[in-house]
């Protein structure tokens, strides 16, 4: 009998080993971070636009693209990745008028930059100018039996600033006045509009003024 006793007290001790080891590796299981998971990473696509730096007062960077597509390592418990956390430069500091290749620069301190496209940007830079030039009348509705006896325009010239490129096209700026069908007067404001030498209008100049006032007298004509 005592043996007996003996055993159950060994057995009890055996078992209460055995329970409080279940219970700190449960425990352990539990509330530690698995590492793989902790560590666990996946990879995301963003498009960002790309921003130009560094350009001289008075010149215009024209890119050959607007946009990178950059693809960043990720924590998993991180969320997905906002456009504004992530920024692709061009740096053009230093650089006049003429075409240049210039490397794309990430700024993307939170996140692992794994890919980018484009890796580089051809653009071109070129002064932006400006130049006055006259407005000129143009008459629309030329079978009108009516003609012109007077007409004024102010002011009489236009400043036009854009790029280089675009300013060598104008030929001229002209305002477009419908003729009536009947003699009388005119007198509006109208947008004057830079024109090439087939009459086209040539887009990307801005004009001061925008609007000008033009007065103009028709009387009956010969027919």
């Amino acid at each position: 009998m005592p043996a007996v006793l003996e055993r159950l007290r060994n057995n009890a001790g055996l078992k209460l080993l055995s329970l409080a080891i279940a219970v700190i590796a449960w425990s352990y299981l539990r509330f530690t971070p698995n590492p793989v998971i902790a560590t666990a990473r996946f990879t995301e696509s963003i498009t960002v636009p790309i921003v130009a730096t560094g350009l001289a007062a008075g010149e215009i960077a024209h890119l050959g693209a607007r946009e990178a597509t950059l693809t960043v390592d990720v924590p998993r418990e991180g969320g997905t990745v906002s456009p504004q956390l992530v920024r692709a430069i061009l740096d053009l500091a230093g650089r006049g008028p003429g075409t240049y290749n210039v490397p794309v620069q990430v700024v993307a301190p939170k996140f692992e930059v794994k890919s980018l496209s484009p890796t580089s940007i051809t653009l071109t830079i070129e002064r932006v100018e400006e130049r006055s030039v006259p407005i000129a009348v143009r008459y629309t509705d030329r079978n009108r039996n009516v003609v012109v006896t007077g007409v004024q325009v102010a002011p009489l010239a236009a400043t036009l600033r854009a790029p280089t490129s675009s300013l060598v096209r104008v030929a001229g700026v002209v305002v477009k006045v419908p003729l009536p069908a009947a003699p009388g007067t005119f007198d509006a404001m109208l947008r004057p509009l830079p024109i090439d030498a087939r009459g086209s209008a040539v887009a990307g100049i801005t004009l001061d003024p925008n609007l000008v006032r033009v007065r103009a007298v028709f009387a009956r004509g010969s027919r």
